[in-house]
């Protein structure tokens, strides 16, 4: 039996408009082709992808790192509950077969670096770029916009 497809989206929950819009479009596109969104569960970047996703009728999990299911956004349709602070950044990076990453701050990094660290592919959609003693990393997945992050989200794990 395969399992059915699961799409990380990371970002920060104090985002711009325009990342906002990133990731509502982001979240709808996963819903249309079928994938669970996974995120953070809370506001920003995680709320726009979750809302985006719902009004595609998509399944969308938030990994929560305090101690209520009432933290999770209002579009969140299966809240997990952790009390684990910023260490469920681990879990949130480490559940989906591929991560999107949105803008981002600290905690979107530590993300990146997770997911990294186990071979998941990043795409990287207006989020940080990484440099080892001055030379690029290329190791973040460059999209250009939320369906050609979808593609190559889906295209790095074998589904696109």
């Amino acid at each position: 039996m395969e399992q059915g497809l699961c799409i990380t989206v990371i970002g920060a929950s104090d985002c711009s408009a325009e990342e906002t819009r990133l990731a509502e479009e982001v979240g709808r596109e996963l819903a249309r082709r079928g994938a669970t969104l996974i995120c953070g569960g809370l506001e920003g970047v995680m709320e726009a992808a979750c809302r985006g996703a719902a009004s595609q009728g998509g399944i969308t999990i938030g990994i929560l790192p305090g101690d209520s299911r009432k933290d999770a956004n209002p579009y969140v349709r299966v809240p997990i509950v952790t009390g684990m602070g910023y260490t469920r950044n681990a879990i949130v990076a480490k559940s989906g077969q591929a991560v999107i990453a949105i803008g981002g701050s600290y905690g979107t990094l530590s993300e990146i670096a997770y997911a990294l660290q186990d071979d998941i592919p990043v795409i990287g959609l207006g989020t940080w770029s990484l440099a080892r003693e001055g030379v690029v990393d290329k190791s973040i997945i460059i999209a250009q916009n939320p369906v050609d992050a979808v593609e190559k989200a889906l295209s790095s794990i074998g589904r696109g």
